[in-house]
């Protein structure tokens, strides 16, 4: 694993990540898998969706994942009147 990419959960993190966070990890990865630490001109373009894309999906597992013994970012539903 790329040692410079953090994990971005909690309880590791004490809040959410925020953008910031999850483009550079994003970036890191995308450093890592292509082997280019900035690419050339020729491969920018697909460099950096490749950046976007990888941050978005980041964002959507970590908005969707549910962890144990952490409070849940969600305020509970209100309890319905019988």
């Amino acid at each position: 694993m790329c040692r410079s990419i953090k994990t971005l959960r909690p309880p590791v993190l004490p809040e959410e990540a925020t953008e910031d966070e999850i483009r550079a990890a994003a970036l890191q990865y995308v450093r890592k898998v292509s082997g280019f630490r900035a690419p050339a001109a020729h491969n920018r373009e697909v460099f950096e969706r490749a950046v976007d894309d990888i941050a978005r999906a980041t964002a959507e597992l970590l908005d969707g994942l549910e962890v144990r013994g952490s409070a849940s970012k969600k305020p509970p539903e209100p309890a319905q009147a019988s």
